[in-house]
């Protein structure tokens, strides 16, 4: 489906007030939810039922915000999630039980694509921005400014992949720039630790609330708030 670059998009949240996580729990309950509900979509864990990756933007997200567990559905998995999850009355993790006896859901349309104007968000969780590849180039630069300006050319490059993955096309003319405020941040994941960053942006850009951006979205990294 292609859309306009002024789009709005479904997006549902679901949270669980009752329970209260850890920020790097969010991989468990992808693990947990992805499991329970695997014969239902792919796009719950992003993979096919031959264990192939499905390499789109994830439509599902599982995140721990606040030390809430939180879901957020986007496109059909905004749909999806309230047919699944209105049924959940507890949840498995690590031997643990946690009884469910209330939901907080939200559901409503937002604006995505080009911007005329400067849009400010700050990331709620930390923001995987490199690769193995950039991640050397990172390192070897000398100056903060050098490495600043980096960082501003991979945020565009992220919001452009969201968009890529949402069909959402932009007019040659509708360039995007970013300008970066972060802090260097050391997170382990996959028993490596990574350079990662927290802190805010702006850009010519409409981002939903509660996405992700760069590596590993659909455990809870990189999560937008909008400011």
């Amino acid at each position: 489906m292609t859309v306009t670059a002024q789009n709005k998009i479904p997006i549902t949240r679901i949270q669980f007030p009752e329970i209260k996580l850890l920020t790097r729990d969010a991989h468990k309950l992808r693990g947990y939810f992805g499991n329970l509900f695997k014969e239902h979509s792919p796009i719950l864990h992003n993979h096919y039922e031959d264990g192939s990756l499905r390499y789109r933007y994830p439509s599902v997200q599982y995140k721990v915000l606040n030390e809430v567990p939180t879901l957020i559905g986007i496109g059909e998995g905004a749909s999806l999630l309230p047919q699944l999850f209105l049924k959940i009355k507890e949840i498995h993790l690590d031997g643990i039980t946690y009884p469910i006896s209330s939901k907080n859901i939200q559901h409503n349309q937002q604006q995505i694509g080009f911007s005329e104007e400067l849009q400010s968000y700050s990331f709620e969780t930390l923001w995987m921005a490199l690769n193995q590849e950039n991640h050397r180039k990172y390192i070897s630069l000398a100056s903060v400014a050098e490495r600043k300006k980096m960082l501003n050319s991979i945020i565009v490059g992220h919001v452009l992949s969201l968009f890529s993955n949402m069909d959402i096309m932009l007019n040659p003319e509708q360039r995007l720039m970013a300008m970066t405020q972060l802090q260097e941040k050391s997170t382990k994941f996959k028993d490596n630790t990574m350079i990662a960053f927290i802190g805010q942006f702006v850009i010519n850009a409409h981002i939903p609330e509660g996405l992700g951006l760069g590596k590993s979205v659909s455990r809870g990294f990189g999560t937008v708030k909008k400011l």
